[in-house]
């Protein structure tokens, strides 16, 4: 029963030996190594504190700077590659990484080092496991700034297997880390490459066409009044309380999920909006059911979001209806399939809602004030093009997002089921 009890739920082959309870104090090394950065002996190195890692990843922001560039006056603690770096601040946010690079690493940190047979792989292992999160968050809990100290870490007791099932475990799991990292770079990269493209796209204020176009293409843009383009549908005000149920006689469009949930196209049916279970409401909205090509406006968020809009491409097979806080809109003649979402997202177009925002904490955007903007626009067959090309860009971005959600849930799962 015992060794049932010592041995983890998954193992790699060939390891059947129970894992034996350890001591951090015993197999971890905490760094002592503290020097001056006024030296000048570290200028060049870089500096590396809790606000420079991403939380419960290990990866590192690109906000590092070096040790002269952030003037640093007290004392730090020097590491090198292969060191572990934990913040001790607020352990609930879960900050680690394994250092690649020499560098300096802040006060509110501790450098880790296993010791008498811990490999590094494993120790940054199990800083990431639920056991380790759960006790590092229950002893920091005191009044003011949470943090772990020295004696309370030294407290921490682990299950270990011997130094050649580690190095398996941690292996497997620094790799795991390298293809999340390799997807979520080509992510990031996807990313900033549209931003470039909306920025290029759409023509600037007082600016008749944009920087670049497709080939072939040279007529003028149009600009029209929001309000000549389209026609504003009616809205319902039921809250997510009232849209209970798993079935009812329509669907809802909230605004919570166009700023969190939608990008700037609805492509799929999206059978995950819920349900209006009110027999009453759909008679009332009739004439306002969406249908394709419709966008939607979120007329209120915390920030500088409100009016972010959805242009539907796909909609689920029961009837659909915009809901709280939204400002549904029909064209009042065809744009091109995917234009009017990524161009109504963009900042050539948003930047002018800006200044007709109100409100202090909770920022919205009324249907007046929409109507009085500004839609520029060229022909159909060019709308076409930069609606397609953007959603492509918009395919592989989705492409990654669920790749990354699979390796980490992949990992999530490894660290349950391969620790004790």
């Amino acid at each position: 029963m015992a060794e049932k009890q010592n041995t983890p739920e998954i193992r790699f082959e060939g390891f059947t030996d129970p894992w034996e309870q350890r001591k951090w104090s015993e197999y971890v090394s905490i760094s002592t190594d503290m020097v001056d950065p006024r030296s000048g002996n570290y200028d060049n190195l870089p500096h590396v504190g809790p606000g420079n890692m991403e939380s419960f990843t290990g990866r590192l922001y690109d906000n590092v700077n070096t040790v002269k560039d952030d003037a640093l006056i007290s004392g730090k603690f020097h590491f090198n590659p292969g060191d572990i770096i934990y913040g001790k601040i607020n352990p609930q946010l879960g900050k680690y990484t394994y250092a690649q690079f020499e560098g300096l690493a802040s006060a509110d940190a501790y450098v880790l080092n296993g010791k008498n047979g811990l490999t590094q792989e494993f120790l940054f292992g199990i800083l990431q496991t639920k056991a380790f999160f759960d006790y590092s968050v229950s002893v920091s809990m005191r009044s003011g700034m949470p943090k772990i100290n020295r004696d309370e870490l030294n407290a921490f007791e682990f299950l270990a297997p011997n130094e050649s099932e580690q190095r398996a475990i941690g292996d497997i799991l620094l790799k795991l880390d390298d293809l999340i990292t390799l997807h979520q770079r080509k992510h990031d990269k996807l990313c900033t490459l549209k931003k470039s493209m909306l920025d290029k796209m759409f023509p600037k204020p007082g600016e008749t066409e944009p920087e670049i176009r497709f080939e072939g293409f040279t007529d003028p843009w149009e600009q029209r009044k929001l309000g000549d383009c389209f026609e504003f549908l009616k809205n319902n005000t039921l809250s997510r309380a009232d849209l209970n149920g798993e079935n009812g006689t329509a669907r809802n469009v909230h605004y919570g999920d166009i700023l969190i949930k939608f990008g700037d196209c609805l492509d799929g049916e999206r059978s995950d909006l819920p349900f209006i279970t009110d027999d009453t409401v759909l008679p009332k909205f009739a004439g306002s059911i969406l249908r394709e090509g419709d966008v939607i406006f979120a007329d209120t968020a915390e920030d500088e979001a409100a009016g972010k809009c959805v242009e539907l491409r796909k909609l689920p097979k029961e009837p659909t209806i915009s809901g709280l806080h939204t400002i549904p809109a029909r064209p009042r003649f065809p744009f091109g399939s995917g234009y009017l979402g990524h161009y109504l997202n963009s900042d050539a177009y948003h930047r002018q809602l800006l200044p007709l925002m109100q409100g202090i904490k909770v920022i919205s955007v009324s249907k007046a004030a929409l109507q009085d903007t500004q839609v520029r626009f060229p022909g159909l067959s060019e709308q076409t093009a930069i609606g397609a090309a953007l959603s492509e860009i918009d395919n592989l971005i989705t492409l990654h997002q669920r790749k990354l959600e699979l390796l980490r849930n992949i990992k999530k799962s490894l660290l349950d089921r391969m620790f004790v």
